[in-house]
């Protein structure tokens, strides 16, 4: 490998425990390729593309559930950290950690991003999965995006009419042809936030929904509520040795809607369901289907190695010595108690790499 490899640029290491390298602190061992220039990235990925080597592109690891078998494709993991400023924007490099994106923006006087606050992971993840929070996603800031096709060679800026955005998905995810190589961003040059779109934040921060309020003040705001959640990464804290919300917010077609709400009623009674327009249908809190199918905070219990957080039901967890097994095995169990229940089929967010749900 380090003579396919070299001159890339590429720093090429063997037998890495990707435990290492997720926040879910699972997955077997592979050989690693640290990219920690654009240049490296591109070379490296062209030179295995050329030796018909399978690559995992890795960077923050904060949306992987990798298997504990030793994963047999090269893992290249994407460390360029690159952030510039323009006068109403920031380009990052796609390996840069995101909230660290996120707190320059803000020291440096923009605001937009500051909803965003506190997620893990690079910034070349964020229009993968249109991450979002708070009432935003990237979807509504992303200017472009700089792509490597790998079946050309060619790199280009492609724009957010080109990327199909959707729920937690964009044209970028679940396929391996196009690779990230920088994102920029539309910012707010006067410093204020986005408008303010979730209840929850809005309320913290005495506001009405869609006013702003300074971007710094925000950011603190939005830190605290996560880590209230354990959302905030913390090596000390299990509750944050996770994938964030495991499973996104279900949006039940128009059609089946009636349904699900009598299941809801057959369960529990009359109860105030918390809803929200999704495209096609009716968006449900992932979180509260699952809390009311009666998995609560750390089910199934304080010896389970892999449990729910005992912060919020929609984070699945490592309590320090889990296995890939054991996440799959909370997962389907909690997945199949809400589609039981309710009919409701959770869908998982985090990518897998040699596991099945």
């Amino acid at each position: 490998m380090r003579q396919i490899l070299a001159g890339t640029g590429a720093v090429v290491r063997s037998a890495v425990p990707l435990a290492e390298l997720t926040t879910l602190r699972v997955g077997g061992r592979a050989t690693v390729a640290d990219c920690g220039t654009t240049a490296a990235l591109v070379a490296t990925v062209q030179a295995l593309d050329t030796a018909a080597i399978p690559v995992l592109l890795v960077a923050g690891g904060s949306n992987l559930l990798v298997s504990d078998e030793d994963v047999a494709s090269v893992v290249v993991r994407v460390v360029t950290e690159g952030v510039e400023f323009g006068a109403d924007s920031v380009t990052a490099e796609a390996g840069a950690n995101w909230d660290d994106v996120v707190a320059k923006s803000v020291r440096a006087g923009f605001g937009g991003l500051e909803c965003l606050s506190g997620i893990p992971g690079s910034a070349g993840a964020t229009p993968v999965q249109n991450v979002g929070a708070y009432g935003v996603e990237v979807a509504n800031l992303l200017r472009r995006v700089q792509l490597l096709d790998r079946a050309t060679g060619d790199i280009h800026w492609a724009g957010p009419d080109e990327l199909a955005f959707g729920y937690r998905t964009s044209r970028l995810k679940h396929r391996d042809d196009a690779v990230v190589l920088a994102v920029e961003f539309a910012l707010h040059p006067d410093g204020t936030s986005a408008p303010l779109r979730y209840g929850e934040l809005a309320q913290r921060l005495d506001a009405t929904e869609g006013e702003t309020r300074p971007a710094a003040v925000v950011r603190e705001t939005v830190l605290g509520l996560r880590a209230g959640k354990g959302m905030v990464l913390d090596p000390a804290d299990h509750d944050t040795w996770s994938a964030g919300s495991f499973f996104t917010n279900p949006v039940v077609p128009d059609g089946e809607v009636d349904r699900v709400r009598a299941a809801i009623r057959d369960r529990l009674g009359e109860v105030s369901v918390p809803t929200y327009p999704g495209t096609g249908g009716v968006k449900f809190s992932a979180g509260w289907l699952i809390e009311r199918a009666g998995f609560a905070k750390g089910f199934p219990g304080a010896e389970a190695p892999a449990r729910l957080s005992t912060k919020h039901t929609l984070a699945l967890t490592n309590r320090g010595a889990a296995t890939a097994a054991d996440i799959v095995a909370l997962a389907r169990t909690v997945r199949d108690g809400v589609a039981e229940r309710f009919g409701v089929v959770l869908v998982p967010e985090p990518v897998t790499v040699g596991v099945e749900l």
